[in-house]
């Protein structure tokens, strides 16, 4: 199970709120956020369509018409934004009340009735039939993906916590992990704002202690020691991201002053060792990066030791970092790294000895390579 979310689905999350509560500004800034980080035209069509039937065509069809309009606009500037595949034909076997019955049943775990749908047995059989059978039967997104449009629209939507808990419960359910879920409530704080994201954490913490789950904070550890393990690591890693702005687990370091021409933004360096080789701690505040940049001869490794930021090579596409990641860049390789424009960021630099080895410095990333990054 992963433990975050990837660059695709932290895309997704913007684009289902901003529709779900008609920011059409907000969201054509996520649009062209989510093409930039890899979603295709297809799948963002897909998360627009599904969001009707959670926050009603009319919100649909203006996000809908948002894209387009934002489609015609980079094709004319020379963007080709791919169009990935369409759905595959349904199956014509089975009816789509068949299949929306077995995937909701799948979607839940376990068949969903209630004195709702005993009173308004209309609304039962269009859920079965249309949402979940014509729609969630679509293979153009997977069903995690789709949980996390449809948490992230009823988040920015007021009044529908209730919704907002079930579709919570069928993520985890369905694979989400809860730091995927954190992840998810954390691009909402920076997308949405705090009352958004603080109303989602507190849904989220009483979906974990009814399921029995550990929720982030301090909740009494359960009996299981499993359970206790994973509570104390993610404690961890809440001390270790609130710790970013002080260098991580390793001091902060003075301002790199010696190597700021060579930054944009402001960095902090703290020297580990010098013995047999060069270990340094690098921490970028957020929108920090280097200037690209080549290690001749030696070559370098990053270790990241917390926050979000980011590593790319020349002709490449820029790879998201997170706590955890190891990047080994071989000699005479053009590249540059560092923080999103939304996190502090932190890594360790060990310098490879070789025999004459040295930097070479290079041009700045353009604000506008830069700003084009997923936030």
């Amino acid at each position: 199970m992963q433990n975050h979310l990837n660059v695709k689905q932290r895309a997704i999350i913007p684009i289902a709120a901003f529709t779900a509560n008609g920011d059409l500004d907000k969201l054509r800034v996520a649009l062209c956020d989510g093409l930039d980080a890899g979603l295709t035209v297809s799948e963002i069509k897909e998360i627009l369509v599904q969001l009707y039937a959670y926050a009603g065509f009319p919100r649909s069809l203006n996000g809908i018409g948002t894209f387009m309009t934002l489609l015609s606009e980079r094709e004319k500037e020379g963007i080709r934004d791919e169009k990935g595949r369409g759905s595959s034909p349904l199956p014509t076997s089975r009816t789509s009340l068949e299949f929306g019955a077995e995937n909701q049943t799948r979607l839940v775990g376990q068949p969903v009735t209630g004195p709702v749908f005993d009173f308004a047995p209309a609304i039962d059989q269009f859920l079965k039939a249309h949402l979940f059978g014509d729609i969630f039967q679509r293979d153009v997104l997977n069903w995690q993906d789709r949980e996390l449009a449809t948490v992230a629209a009823l988040a920015n939507i007021e009044g529908v916590n209730p919704q907002l808990q079930g579709h919570l419960s069928i993520a985890l359910h369905n694979g989400l992990s809860p730091e995927q879920l954190r992840d998810l409530i954390g691009v909402l704080r920076t997308k949405c704002g705090p009352t958004v994201a603080e109303n989602a954490g507190v849904v989220f913490d009483q979906v974990l202690a009814s399921s029995k789950q550990v929720p982030f904070g301090d909740r009494p550890a359960m009996d299981n020691v499993e359970a206790t393990a994973n509570l104390q690591k993610e404690k961890n890693m809440g001390q270790q991201h609130s710790d970013l702005r002080n260098g991580g687990i390793f001091p902060v370091g003075e301002k790199n002053e010696k190597y700021a021409k060579y930054f944009t933004g402001t960095s902090y360096l703290k020297v580990l060792s010098t013995e047999r080789m060069f270990i340094g701690n690098v921490t970028f505040e957020p929108g920090c990066r280097n200037f690209w940049h080549i290690h001749h001869k030696g070559g370098q490794i990053l270790l990241v030791t917390g926050g979000r930021g980011w590593y790319q090579e020349w002709g490449k596409a820029a790879k998201e970092l997170r706590a955890g990641d190891v990047v080994n860049i071989a000699p005479e390789t053009k590249h540059w790294h560092g923080a999103a424009k939304d996190s502090w960021f932190s890594h360790v630099a060990v310098e490879v000895p070789a025999e004459g080895g040295s930097t070479e410095w290079l041009e700045p990333v353009p604000d506008e390579a830069y700003n084009r990054l997923p936030k």
